[in-house]
């Protein structure tokens, strides 16, 4: 169980303070598959490095039931649009430099995925291209052998029909001990793969429901975000009629 608790975060600079995360509390068991959705700033990457301890922040972030240390952090993954790789490596030198530090390196998915994406196995990351080198982030934070993986909007870059079968592929190789924490806007996209959906609002979670929950109330999931929203419909017509 991962245990966010009371969570808050505040950045400072020369202009003054800023509250960007106020007292979030969320549990994500083994096996879930969560979608945290939210406006741009609301706070998404901020909770996700939160938990990943690459923040300083106030509150408990606990892994069955003990604080995420040195000891513990190897069970968490993360793939990130900003990349966390070393561009002058191959994609083999980093699946080496894995196994290495990680006993749990999953070496039949690595290769697995690698193909899947027709991804060059000797050539530096740094003459892969966007979409490229956001598909191996994601495979290095799948194969590394966490438990919870971490995605922060890991498909920018890539065309819909590459998104599409990569969450068939990934359904078809999660096992029941891994954990998905997926940040992204693609809310009508991830709808069929995800088991439950977090909003964040400017720091505060403003709902929480799974996608059993949401279908017995005969709602989709973007009605749903829509609604906690309070997205206009008119909006547009609004400012064309100005």
């Amino acid at each position: 169980m991962l245990e966010v608790k009371q969570l808050q975060k505040t950045y400072y600079d020369r202009m003054g303070s800023r509250q960007a995360l106020y007292d979030v509390n969320l549990e994500i068991g083994l096996g879930e598959i969560v979608g945290l959705f939210g406006e741009n700033g609301a706070g998404k990457t901020t909770l996700l490095k939160c938990i990943l301890g690459f923040l300083p922040c106030q509150g408990e972030i606990l892994l069955d039931g003990k604080p995420v240390d040195r000891h513990t952090i190897a069970r968490l993954s993360y793939a990130t649009c900003e990349h966390s790789f070393f561009p002058n490596l191959t994609a083999e030198s980093h699946a080496a430099f894995y196994q290495m530090h990680f006993g749990t390196f999953r070496h039949k998915r690595f290769r697995m995925l690698m193909d899947f994406f027709e991804l060059p196995g000797k050539v530096a990351l740094k003459n892969y291209s966007a979409g490229q080198q956001n598909q191996f982030e994601v495979i290095l934070a799948l194969c590394q052998g966490a438990g919870y993986i971490l995605m922060d909007e890991p498909f920018v870059g890539n065309d819909v029909f590459n998104r599409e079968d990569f969450y068939k592929v990934l359904l078809g190789i999660l096992g029941p001990d891994e954990t998905i924490l997926l940040a992204t806007h693609l809310v009508e996209e991830v709808e069929r793969f995800i088991g439950r959906a977090v909003l964040l609002r400017q720091g505060r979670i403003i709902g929480d429901q799974t996608t059993l929950e949401l279908e017995e109330q005969g709602k989709a999931l973007s009605a749903y975000v829509k609604e906690a929203y309070g997205y206009r419909a008119d909006r547009v017509g609004r400012v064309l009629e100005v």
